[in-house]
């Protein structure tokens, strides 16, 4: 038609060409990165396994860990026992779902104690600019220094009766475990975090800060230790490892929990005196242990990719 001009194209993009940013959260980046961690998934689902059978399992085999049969002693694995007898004809493996509670328990317990402290030392220490951090890494220094296994002897020696007349036989033993273990695990925390806050307080968000009138308290609180607890979340996943470690030490050469109390390293010790002819009741315990301590190391190496933003997963 004379004098029509022809329609113009629309000016809106075309649907296809549209590009949709779609922000994701830290969190969901992190568990993306770990999820790509084939090990550190492995390892998680054993954990959590584990920690399943310790506690769900009692209510499963509803077998009493005290329970004696002679006629059934240093049996093998069978239907009646899966992972066989003791020299008592005790059910090992009621025994080991028991001391799997207590062993796990004192790992966690300890990584709290031992992160908390390290923590606290290392955050003090890396916002200091004065005197306070000389003192507190001579401090830490000095720990390192010291020999663990023969003062975690010498304080269990010293103060188990104390204790257990306050807490009782197995709480004194467990709060002494605990603590003996976490304070003297607590070096290599403070050390990480102090190293994360001498490179943190001289960023440009907490000069900002700074600026603003934010106190030394707020700046580490609020500011430099939400952005240090990738490094210090993989250092407490090694702890645990270290304290069950340590447990199991102390039960084996007799020093931990009672003999009536069956952790993973009690069993071990009760099993050397049998290894030729009931190799099972140290295989499982030992099993247990490794498995463990293990995965609980390819998680902390999974965490420390996945919230390492340097690291491309």
């Amino acid at each position: 038609m004379a004098g029509s001009t022809l329609a113009s194209p629309s000016a809106e993009p075309a649907a296809g060409a549209a590009v949709s940013q779609v922000s994701v959260s830290p969190g969901r980046e992190t568990w993306r990165r770990f999820r790509r961690h084939r090990l550190a998934m492995a390892s998680t689902v054993v954990l959590a396994l584990m920690i399943i059978g310790v506690v769900v399992g009692p209510w499963l085999w509803p077998v009493a860990i005290n329970d004696i049969d002679f006629s059934a002693q240093l049996q093998g694995p069978s239907w009646s026992h899966p992972f066989g007898t003791d020299d008592l004809g005790q059910d090992i493996l009621a025994r080991m779902m028991y001391g799997g509670r207590i062993s796990l328990a004192v790992g966690l317990a300890a990584m709290v104690v031992a992160t908390i402290v390290g923590v606290l030392i290392g955050a003090f220490a890396g916002m200091s600019r004065k005197y306070a951090d000389p003192v507190l890494m001579w401090v830490t220094d000095l720990f390192l220094s010291l020999p663990q296994l023969p003062l975690l002897l010498l304080i269990i020696y010293l103060f188990r009766e104390q204790l257990k007349a306050v807490f009782g036989v197995e709480g004194g033993v467990f709060v002494l475990i605990v603590i003996v273990i976490g304070g003297l695990r607590w070096m290599p925390v403070a050390r990480l975090v102090r190293a994360q806050f001498l490179s943190l307080r001289e960023k440009e968000f907490v000069e900002a800060a700074r600026a603003q009138g934010a106190t030394k308290l707020r700046q580490m609180t609020r500011h430099i230790l939400p952005n240090a607890l990738g490094p210090v979340i993989v250092a407490s996943t090694i702890e645990v490892s270290s304290a069950i470690i340590a447990e199991s030490t102390l039960s084996f050469l007799g020093l931990g929990f009672p003999p009536d109390i069956p952790t993973w390293g009690r069993l071990l010790f009760d099993a050397k005196d049998q290894l030729d002819t009931a190799p099972h009741w140290a295989l499982f315990p030992g099993a247990a242990i490794f498995l463990t301590v293990l995965s609980i190391n390819f998680i902390g190496d999974g965490l420390r990719d996945a919230l390492d933003p340097r690291r491309v997963i």
